[in-house]
C-alpha cells in the first residue's frame, strides 16, 4: 500500500461534535435541532451533486429552519447574518477525533514511506482551514476538493485524480471515510480499497469494501 486517501469531516474532525455545539447556542429545541441534522444533510448532498452552490446549500438550511420555526422567510442578507453567527460556534468547535493522531503515528511507523491525501466534497479554502486548525495541515499535502476540481464523491474520477496527484496507481491505495457510498463504495468502484469507517456501529459492509469501527483499527486494514 503506497497511499492512503482520507475523508475530513465525520473521519478525522469531529464534524458533528462540533455541529452540536453550534445548534445548542442557536437552536436549544431538540426537535429543531433534529430538523438542522436533516436540512444540512439534505442540502448539502445537493451541493455536492452540483445542483446548488455552496452559499445557496446555506441558505436553504436557513430557510428550511425558519420554515420549521413558523418564521417569515428570510431573504438573502438575512440567511447569511444567521449562518454567519452559527458558523462562529461552529468554528469554535473544530477538533480532530482522539483517535486520529495515534492512527496516523501507527500507519507512519508500519509504512514509513506510505503518502497521505484528503480528498473532500466541498470548498477548498473551509477544508483546509479546517485541516489547519487541527493541526494536520502538513500532514496532508495533496487535498482534493470537489468545488476545485469540478467532480464530487462518489464519482470515481476524483478518487483516480488524487491517486494522480499522489503518483500511485489506485491498486495501491486506499480511501477511508465516514459515508459508506460516498466514501467506501466510491473508492472501490475506482479500484481503491474503500475502507469505511463505522464508528456509530451501523452495520456490516458489503463485501466490495472494509468496514472498521474506528481508526485505531485502521493500520491493520491497510497493512493486510
Amino acid at each position: 500500500m503506497h497511499a492512503v486517501l482520507f475523508d475530513l469531516d465525520g473521519t478525522l474532525m469531529d464534524h458533528d461534535a462540533a455541529r452540536e455545539a453550534a445548534i445548542a447556542v442557536h437552536l436549544p429545541d431538540p426537535a429543531l435541532a433534529g430538523e438542522w441534522r436533516r436540512l444540512e444533510a439534505v442540502h448539502y448532498d445537493e451541493y455536492a451533486a452540483g445542483r446548488c452552490s455552496f452559499q445557496d446549500q446555506r441558505r436553504r438550511r436557513v430557510r428550511g429552519i425558519h420554515a420549521a420555526m413558523e418564521r417569515d422567510e428570510p431573504d438573502d442578507a438575512a440567511c447569511d447574518a444567521w449562518f454567519a453567527a452559527y458558523l462562529e460556534r461552529y468554528r469554535a468547535g473544530w477538533a480532530a477525533f482522539d483517535d486520529v493522531a495515534p492512527a496516523l503515528t501507527a500507519l507512519a511507523d508500519a509504512l514509513p514511506d506510505v503518502r497521505l491525501g484528503i480528498v473532500t466534497n466541498g470548498e477548498g479554502e473551509p477544508q483546509r482551514a479546517k485541516l489547519a486548525a487541527i493541526g494536520l495541515a502538513e500532514r496532508f499535502p495533496v487535498v482534493v476538493a470537489s468545488a476545485e476540481v469540478g467532480i464530487a464523491k462518489p464519482d470515481p474520477q476524483i478518487f483516480l485524480l488524487a491517486c494522480e496527484r499522489l503518483g500511485v496507481a489506485p491498486a495501491s491505495a486506499a480511501h477511508v471515510g465516514d459515508r459508506l457510498d460516498l466514501d467506501a463504495q466510491g473508492a472501490a468502484a475506482a479500484g481503491l480499497r474503500g475502507i469505511w469507517v463505522d464508528r456509530a456501529g451501523v452495520g456490516a459492509a458489503p463485501d466490495t469494501v472494509l468496514r472498521i469501527g474506528g481508526l485505531h483499527e485502521l493500520t491493520a486494514a491497510v497493512a493486510s
